[in-house]
């Protein structure tokens, strides 16, 4: 009888997993630059939210299907899943902050069967004492460089360093069929602003901007791929998969101005039928490159607000954009029938009630289709958390979720910040406008009558949240 194949030989059997976390909706994998977020419900709305996202949000690892790709070229036979138990002779397991006790947990059953282990991303990366003990391996770094060392036959043990590829294009294009994706996914009309289905890209690593409390930049330095890697993957996926939906990763997509408009160019030139969503600032928009890209299939962006206080931003290292700016761009994709999505943090040192809800009432008046609202998160390794690390109270990691109070803040108790956060879902989606927004309501006299059932509905909230914390949110 044959013996057990080691991790020398070649064609091994390799078990890529990313678990599927049990509680709230997850999502991991380039969330949070690989830290996860997790979103619980902790109101009607977040109940909402969680089916909805559990549905649209919940989108493959472009990290696991980009490993798969570099074992399959390789000749070693790739085994997938989400948590349940596979054979195979090394596994590798995406790590999270979020979901790491089921991940663990996970890894220890595998290696109960006599299975290697090891651990990718940020999370084993930047916080190892949580996985070490569970595994034979960690990987410290993008994975990718360390992978193709055991591909090519490298016996991967403790603490593995893997160093960045200059080259973007020398990374193989990810593998979806090996991870679990049929042909399926394609780019149908969403209810919101991303249908069912989509392929994670990403078109650069890591980021340029400063802000102190993102996780983003803290493992490696921003590069961007070139335009014709990034055509070429995308080429690959519209002769694999129908129409796909592209949900570019990068956390500022358009950084590059021209590389960006000679990416919309090739996208045409080649004729690609796809649709896509980016996430960007928006200083980085003007009208004439969403123009372009709407052209070039254009169908959402997500960026940043965070407060609408230049001040608090300056604190943690965030570039301000001036009002008019933000303004005039969220109009300029109402025009192109572009759906916007706005991302605000509450919770700042520097924050107070009237300034958070100053921040709910300009989320509302900008006009974005959808907004997102967090609570600030010291994460590890990041500088806000050298300078917070004292406030911090809460001692379990799978909380740094971006949606719970983990730390003491100088004015505001960890009551009345949860409150907060649960009162700015309700001002955004609890209001006819809301409706009227997304389902592009044009007439004056309807939105004159949307303007005045806004304001029954707002004194609604305020008597609803005077009565739970003596006080209302004014918007």
């Amino acid at each position: 009888m044959q013996g057990p194949r080691t991790m020398e030989e070649l064609e091994m059997r390799v078990v890529l997993a990313d678990v599927k976390a049990q509680e709230g909706f997850v999502h991991k994998d380039t969330v949070v630059g690989g830290y996860g977020a997790r979103m619980r419900p902790f109101s009607t709305v977040t109940r909402w939210a969680c089916a909805i996202k559990k549905r649209l949000n919940d989108v493959p690892s472009v990290t696991m299907a980009t490993l798969a790709a570099i074992l399959d070229r390789a000749g070693h036979e790739v085994r997938w899943t989400r948590g349940e138990m596979v054979e195979g002779d090394v596994a590798i397991v995406l790590s999270s902050l979020v979901d790491y006790k089921n991940e663990t947990r996970f890894a220890d059953a595998l290696r109960a069967k006599g299975m290697k282990v090891g651990f990718v991303g940020l999370a084993a990366s930047k916080m190892p004492f949580l996985f070490q003990d569970h595994a034979d391996f960690l990987v410290y770094g993008e994975p990718e460089e360390a992978v193709m060392r055991m591909a090519a036959g490298e016996a991967l043990s403790g603490f593995c360093q893997s160093h960045e590829i200059a080259d973007l294009a020398e990374i193989p294009f990810p593998r979806w069929d090996l991870v679990g994706v049929t042909g399926e996914r394609r780019a149908s009309a969403g209810v919101f602003t991303r249908p069912i289905g989509g392929f994670p890209v990403l078109a650069s690593r890591s980021c340029p901007e400063f802000c102190t409390y993102c996780p983003h930049r803290i493992l490696t330095k921003y590069r961007g791929r070139s335009v014709d890697s990034i055509a070429d993957e995308l080429e690959y996926l519209c002769k694999s998969y129908e129409r796909p939906f592209i949900i570019f990763r990068d956390p500022l997509f358009s950084q590059e101005r021209d590389r960006v408009m000679a990416l919309c160019d090739e996208i045409l030139s080649r004729g690609l039928d796809l649709r896509f969503e980016c996430e960007t600032r928006l200083d980085r928009l003007d009208d004439e490159l969403l123009t372009k890209l709407k052209a070039a299939g254009l169908q959402a962006i997500e960026f940043g607000v965070e407060s609408m206080s230049p001040d608090v931003l300056k604190t943690v290292g965030r570039r301000p954009i001036p009002e008019e700016h933000q303004r005039s761009i969220i109009k300029t994709c109402d025009r192109l029938g572009i759906r916007t999505v706005g991302f605000y943090v509450l919770g700042f040192n520097t924050d107070t009630w009237d300034s958070i809800a100053a921040t709910i009432e300009y989320s509302i008046s900008l006009g974005s289709t959808l907004a997102q609202f967090k609570m600030l998160t010291p994460y590890p390794g990041t500088p806000l958390w050298k300078h917070m690390e004292a406030q911090v109270f809460e001692k379990d990691w799978e909380r740094f979720d971006g949606f719970s109070v983990t730390f003491q803040h100088p004015t505001l108790s960890p009551r009345e910040l949860q409150f907060l956060l649960a009162a700015a879902y309700a001002r955004f989606y609890l209001r006819p406008s809301f409706f009227a927004n997304l389902w592009r309501f044009e007439k004056q006299w309807v939105r004159g009558v949307v303007s005045q059932m806004d304001l029954r509905v707002a004194e609604m909230h305020s008597w609803r949240e005077v009565n739970v914390m003596s006080r209302a949110v004014e918007c």
